[in-house]
C-alpha cells in the first residue's frame, strides 16, 4: 500500500512566555492507504491535539504534515478549504448533525457543496446508507433517531465524498455497548470493504481493538505502537490492554 500520511516531528505548545506547555514532542509516524489507525492516551497525553493538527483545526509549532507528498501545515485560504472539503471526512463524538435536515439531506449537503448532480448524490447516498443499515432512517430528523442512528449518519456523511483520509474522534464516546459495536463493526467493513483510510482517538480498548495498529501517546510523546496483523479482534485488545498497563496510574485513567 502506497504512503498516505507522514508526520514529521511535529511539536505543539500551547501558552506564553512563563506559562508554556507542550502539548506534542517530536512526534513522527506514517499512515499507509487503507490502513485503520487508532491513536490512544489518557486524557491530556495529546491526542485530541495530535487529531486537530492533521485535521488543520489547530496549527502545528513545529514540524511537518504531508499528505500524498503535499505539505498541509503550508495550506492557506481556499487551498486550506479545499483541503478540508474535499480530501477528509469528520466523525465527531456529538454527532454534530444538522438538526433541521433530515439524515439523506445531511449526508448530502458535502456532496451539494461540491455541485455533484442530484442523480448522482442521490444514489451515493442511498448507497453508502445500505452500507451502514440506516435506509430506514434517511427521512427522519436527528431527533428522531437514536445516538447509535446519529452516529452511523455521521459516519456517512464522513465517506460520503470518498475522503482520501477520515478522522474520527472518540466516535464511540457517547453511545452505549450495543450502539459501539454496531458503529465500530460499520467502520470496519468500510475500511476493508471500501477501502477507507481511518485514522481514530480513543480512550477505549475495545474500541481500539477494531483497527490495525494502536499509537500509543504519553505526555505529548509517542509511547508505543502496536500491529494487529494476523490476530483476532480479541487478542489484539488484550494486547492493547497489556500496553495500556505500561502507561501507569490504575487502567481506568486510559479506558
Amino acid at each position: 500500500m502506497a504512503k498516505l500520511l507522514e508526520i514529521q516531528h511535529i511539536e505543539k505548545y500551547y501558552g506564553g512566555k512563563g506559562n508554556l506547555t507542550k502539548a506534542l514532542d517530536d512526534i513522527s509516524f506514517e499512515v499507509q492507504e487503507q490502513d485503520f489507525v487508532a491513536i490512544m492516551g489518557a486524557s491530556g497525553s495529546g491526542k485530541t491535539t495530535l487529531l486537530n493538527c492533521i485535521s488543520t483545526i489547530d496549527k502545528v509549532t513545529a514540524g511537518n504534515i504531508l499528505m500524498n507528498g503535499e505539505d498541509i501545515t503550508r495550506l492557506k485560504g481556499n487551498a486550506l478549504n479545499r483541503f478540508r472539503r474535499e480530501k477528509l471526512g469528520f466523525i465527531f463524538q456529538e454527532f454534530n448533525l444538522l438538526d433541521t435536515l433530515t439524515a439523506y439531506e445531511n449526508i448530502a449537503l458535502a456532496l451539494t457543496i461540491q455541485k455533484v448532480p442530484a442523480r448522482k448524490i442521490d444514489l451515493s447516498v442511498k448507497n453508502i446508507a445500505d452500507r451502514l443499515g440506516i435506509t430506514d432512517v434517511l427521512e427522519k430528523y436527528p431527533y428522531q433517531m437514536s445516538g447509535g442512528q446519529k452516529q452511523r449518519v455521521a459516519s456517512a456523511r464522513a465517506v460520503v465524498t470518498e475522503p482520501e483520509l477520515i478522522l474520527a474522534d472518540e466516535p464511540t464516546g457517547a453511545l452505549d455497548s450495543k450502539a459501539a459495536r454496531i458503529l465500530l463493526e460499520s467502520l470496519s467493513s468500510l475500511n476493508k470493504e471500501w477501502m477507507a483510510t481511518i485514522l481514530m482517538v480513543t480512550h477505549d480498548s475495545f474500541t481500539a481493538s477494531y483497527a490495525n495498529r494502536v499509537i500509543f501517546i504519553k505526555d505529548g510523546k509517542m509511547f508505543n505502537q502496536i500491529y494487529r496483523g494476523e490476530d483476532s479482534r480479541k487478542e489484539f485488545f488484550y494486547k492493547i490492554i497489556d500496553v495500556v498497563s505500561l502507561l501507569g496510574g490504575e487502567l481506568n485513567d486510559v479506558i
